[in-house]
């Protein structure tokens, strides 16, 4: 059984001990970059279609090269398939501007992006952390944190990339680090106006009776889609699902308040800033549905 798998975009298997990036990777040196993460379970990828409409639209919004959803597509089920179907992994698909030293000394060129002839880009699988099945089954603890920007940013400011999934994730892992500190699993940010914005690897969805509430894309925050997933079965079951906007203080006053990932999927929050959040009786259904919503064949209409 192996524990890490890992393809190029060709489709070739590599040794995943073998060096891949260049020291020159713009990955590497800017984080210049795009990436899905991907939940294989029982040996197929959940949500692959909405997966691979995300990962063109983050490359639009890095004027990265047009990605072949095709190719990708290929590439993944090739990674899948050497992965195996007897445990769950974490499928990440890389795409980055490539090397230095392969286009212009800069991506900046006369004032307009300069794109090197050749991207970087592959799959790789490993298996899911620890911590999943954890907080999947108990719960996870959560703080809120300040961003320090407002919802209007992403609009008034684009170039900021919010609501991208792009490589540049420095500041959302020093606030998890941050959060350990303050022995808590998992943060909540917030705008200047107190709004709820998104964890640094997950979407936040707020539950009040048979009612789905998340903040809009249009806050900044990256489209989730697991919490598509999630609303699109809520809403065949008959719950009322919106984006909207809300504050902290909803939070608190929520029936039960969840983080909802591609591979943790839907963890419920139990501990919010050190107050115990209880869990509703509703909580299983919240999680089956879920389940069902990674699992169903997408199309890319449908994103």
């Amino acid at each position: 059984m192996v524990d890490r798998v890992l393809v190029t975009l060709d489709g070739a298997v590599q040794d995943p001990d073998a060096p891949l990036l260049s020291a020159d990777d713009f990955g590497a040196l800017r984080g210049d970059g795009v990436f899905e993460t991907v939940l294989v379970r029982e040996g197929k990828p959940c949500a692959l279609e909405l997966h691979l409409a995300r990962l063109r639209r983050s490359a639009q919004a890095l004027d990265l090269p047009e990605p072949d959803l095709g190719q990708w597509r290929s590439v993944v089920e090739v990674a899948a398939k050497e992965w195996g179907s007897e445990r769950e992994g974490q499928l990440r698909m890389v795409l980055t501007r490539g090397r230095e030293s392969a286009g212009p000394a800069s991506p900046i060129t006369s004032g307009a992006l300069s794109e090197t002839p050749d991207s970087t880009a592959y799959v790789l699988v490993a298996g899911v952390a620890d911590r999943v099945k954890k907080a999947r089954t108990e719960g996870i603890s959560v703080i809120t944190l300040a961003r320090g920007v407002s919802v209007d940013l992403a609009q008034s400011a684009p170039w900021l990339l919010m609501g991208a999934k792009s490589l540049s994730y420095a500041t959302n892992m020093a606030a998890l680090r941050f959060a350990a500190r303050q022995d808590a699993d998992d943060v909540v940010f917030t705008s200047t106006e107190h709004r709820v914005l998104e964890g640094p690897r997950s979407t936040v969805v707020i539950q009040r009776d048979k009612q789905l509430l998340t903040p809009p894309a249009k806050h900044g925050v990256l489209p989730g889609i697991t919490q598509r997933a999630l609303f699109a079965e809520a809403e065949r079951a008959g719950w009322k699902c919106e984006y909207r906007s809300f504050f902290v203080a909803d939070l608190i006053t929520a029936d039960s308040v969840w983080l909802l990932s591609s591979v943790t999927l839907a963890a419920r929050v139990a501990s919010l800033d050190g107050l115990r959040m209880s869990a509703p009786d509703c909580a299983p259904e919240i999680s089956e549905m879920v389940d069902r919503g990674i699992a169903r064949n997408w199309n890319l209409a449908d994103w």
